[in-house]
């Protein structure tokens, strides 16, 4: 018993992703909205149950699964982040005649396989995780089968996430043949002792590392994001860029910090690496583009840059500055993404980012939402998106990689320019078609709440965010 409480939440959304199917089965596609209330009751659910049932740090089933404050801060950030994703999806789908009941199901079987890897406390119940989530992924990316687009994203997502599960599985056999286990703590024992010059162990972490980096798109594992995030459709573009990314950052941080304390000097290296290259691109990569979809692509592989600058410290305020800038780049995220559904002329949907033009004359309220989320992506003062890089930085600088704080400011200043031209485009150009009044009320509600929570009206909970963060950050240490 004391294990199944443990999973509980997991457990939870295990049978509710089976009942959901069960429905949909006996009621095909016109039980699409009901499922989608029900999967965002499931959501709500798993929450109320992992508060209730939380009690410190905890294992199950031989020490595979653990639940601690880390894991309850970025679950926390997953459900809220998926019960965003399914706001934004009914009337897309609807209007395009794609809201099949699989949706809500492998939606809810995405978020199982993401609070599994939060919990992963052992290589073998980490790529368990790992592929549950995968999967449903790699569906929802061709969601749409009848257009080109989106069938060409899920077979390059497929292709690739397969490339990247191979490399990260030789990583593991790798660990796993030096250190003789799989399990974190027993992986830390051995690199405190006999492995900590073991060649063979510092390539499997490479490896290990080579496989997340492709999750979180960090470059130069990043070539299929732009392509699915234009290729998919955007409300599963939008879960994309909200729910894995966080999800894949927290399993990053739990697979380099527990198992391998000792070793930090090693994996440093290659996280740094990492995160100087995705911030570069992306922010560079992201002038030349034209669709607004692709533009959010990049900018989501040079955010995951500044946020791997903090775990390249591999301290405890690094940490905390990671699980704060995580959170805030959610709802960021939910925000801009539920914003560009509201692109609607009369002809459709529209992604190209000069259909933008004239937006503040048109529709006021849509240019100011869209403008406070493209100033705090930016990281102008006082918006959300702004303390978000100041706790990264300042871990940076208090570990002592100046050059890397740098790094981030100067490109972090090269990335304003495409959030800012978009600004500029509504406020200052002429509009060349008027985009038609928001009708969906999900949409709304998500774009105006992002918008809201980053204004500087988030000044009073981001308190309470970062000591949460900071708890969720010593839990692992």
């Amino acid at each position: 018993m004391p294990d199944v409480l443990t999973v509980l939440p997991e457990l939870i959304l295990a049978l509710g992703a089976m009942g959901l199917l069960m429905i949909g089965v006996f009621n095909q596609d016109k039980s699409f909205g009901l499922l989608n209330w029900l999967a965002s009751g499931l959501f709500l659910a798993a929450f109320i149950t992992m508060i209730a049932t939380s009690s410190g740090r905890v294992t199950a089933f031989g020490g595979l699964f653990i639940t601690d404050d880390f894991a309850l801060f970025m679950k926390t950030v997953i459900l809220t982040g998926a019960i965003f994703a399914l706001g934004l999806s009914g009337q897309y789908l609807r209007e395009r005649g794609i809201a099949r009941f699989e949706y809500p199901v492998l939606i809810v079987l995405a978020v199982l396989g993401m609070m599994m890897m939060v919990s992963a406390n052992d290589l073998l119940s980490l790529y368990i995780g790992l592929e549950l989530q995968s999967l449903s992924l790699y569906i929802l990316a061709a969601f749409n089968r009848d257009k080109l687009r989106s069938s060409e994203a899920g077979l390059k997502y497929f292709v690739l996430g397969a490339l990247s599960s191979g490399l990260m599985l030789y990583g593991i056999s790798l660990i796993y043949g030096f250190s003789g286990s799989t399990s974190f703590e027993a992986i830390a024992a051995y690199g405190a002792g006999d492995g900590a010059n073991a060649i063979g162990l510092i390539f499997g972490i490479v490896f290990l590392i080579s496989g997340l980096a492709f999750k979180v798109s960090a470059v130069p594992f990043h070539m299929w994001t732009p392509d699915v995030y234009e290729g998919a459709p955007t409300p599963v573009t939008a879960f994309f860029g909200i729910a894995p990314k966080v999800a894949a950052m927290a399993l990053f941080i739990r697979a380099l910090i527990v198992p391998f304390p000792d070793l930090v000097d090693q994996w440093q290296q290659v996280v740094i690496a990492l995160s100087v290259a995705s911030m570069v691109l992306g922010a560079f990569a992201a002038l030349m583009q034209t669709n607004i979809k692709r533009l959010m692509a990049y900018s989501s592989i040079a955010h995951m840059g500044y946020a791997l600058t903090g775990l390249a410290t591999g301290t405890i305020d690094g940490v905390q500055g990671v699980l704060v800038y995580m959170a805030i780049y959610m709802v960021m995220t939910a925000g801009t993404f539920a914003l560009i559904l509201s692109m609607r002329r009369k002809d459709g949907l529209t992604e190209d980012i000069a259909d933008l033009a004239g937006l503040a004359k048109s529709r006021p309220a849509l240019a100011a939402a869209m403008a406070i989320l493209m100033f705090s992506m930016a990281g102008i003062p006082l918006l959300a998106g702004f303390f978000a890089k100041l706790y990264v930085f300042l871990a940076v600088v208090n570990a002592g990689l100046y050059w890397l704080a740098v790094v981030g400011f100067v490109t972090s200043t090269v990335g304003a320019v495409y959030y800012l031209r978009i600004v500029k485009l509504m406020y200052f150009d002429e509009p060349n078609e008027t985009i038609e009044p928001l009708k969906d009320r999900g949409i709304a509600t998500v774009g105006f709440v992002s918008a809201a929570l980053n204004s500087p009206l988030h000044l009073v909970l981001i308190w309470p965010l970062t000591v949460a963060a900071g708890v969720a950050a010593q839990s692992l240490f």
